[in-house]
């Protein structure tokens, strides 16, 4: 018999923009309840939160109902698990997705999509809307630095769109991994035919840490990223982790005409209210307009 360690086993909680997530065309402007535990299924060296998701620390205990009673005290409008990977934490997920739904909460992953297929059938039958993956490289890449079989990412990422769960990718663009234009071509090419060119791609910007001191991501070859998911068809392709950056924003894949304008992890205007262009009519795949921009 298998038990688990991390059941209800806080790291780190926050309320965060969806946006932090990232997910862009999700209820955007919201605020989520944020939770992390401790350790991972992957190795990756570069690990931007190696600090969690590297060891087992202190088991500090948070009921599913605790929880889903602090996002509603907030006035949060969702909840997501989040900070390391959050597949470790499916009993627990379970049942605050359970219950967020209940109450009316949206309820949302950030995760390497590495989990069997049934793991993700109980975390949508429980209530699971929306999911980050992070499609870190090629196959190579995956297998030597994260111990994994991007495949299985891959796999699942067709599933959960096949199921109806809001889908979007993020690629931490990392130089002398995945930064090679052979290696985004690829990446964008499967994205587009295998997840569909509405599907949202986010690169976003490496800093050195944990095992990896390579040198931050230059932003002109974010760009170039950038430029090469569009090549190949993809409709919205964002540039993370440099604020201000116009490319963070939103735009009418038809028209070019800006929908909503982003400074870092949090939108600052919108101008739409329902999924459609206001300057040509384009349908726009953005789930949850609520016509509102959350501040401060």
């Amino acid at each position: 018999m298998l038990f688990t360690t991390v059941y209800g086993a806080v790291s780190s909680i926050s309320v965060n923009p969806i946006e932090k997530k990232p997910l862009f065309h999700f209820y955007p402007g919201s605020l989520s309840l944020t939770v992390g535990s401790w350790s991972c299924n992957f190795s990756c060296p570069w690990c931007q939160n190696w600090e969690i998701s590297k060891r087992i620390g202190e088991r500090q205990f948070m009921s599913p109902e605790d929880f889903v009673k602090m996002a509603m005290d907030l006035g949060c409008e969702g909840t997501s698990i989040s900070f390391n990977e959050p597949t470790l934490l499916i009993e627990w997920s379970i049942e605050v997705f359970r219950l967020a739904r209940n109450k009316g909460l949206y309820n949302t992953f950030v995760s390497n999509g590495y989990m069997t297929l049934q793991a993700l059938k109980l975390l949508i039958e429980a209530g699971l809307d929306a999911i980050n993956v992070d499609m870190k490289g090629d196959k190579e890449a995956v297998k030597n630095f994260c111990g994994a079989d991007v495949e299985v990412v891959w796999r699942n990422c067709r599933y959960l769109k096949e199921q109806g769960v809001h889908l979007e990718l993020t690629t931490l663009v990392i130089p002398g991994v995945n930064d090679s234009e052979t290696t985004l071509k690829e990446i964008a090419t499967r994205i587009a035919y295998e997840l569909g060119a509405e599907t949202p791609w986010h690169l976003t910007a490496y800093y050195p840490a944990y095992l990896f001191n390579a040198p931050s991501t230059p932003v002109e070859v974010l760009e170039r990223a950038y430029t090469i998911g569009k090549e190949v068809g993809l409709k919205f392709v964002y540039i993370g982790n440099v604020p201000g950056h116009p490319l963070e924003n939103t735009y009418c894949p038809n028209c070019g005409q800006i929908l909503i304008e982003r400074y870092g992890v949090r939108t600052t205007r919108c101008y739409i209210s329902k999924p459609i262009c206001p300057n040509c009519g384009q349908s726009l795949p953005i789930v949850g307009l609520v016509g509102k921009v959350r501040r401060g």
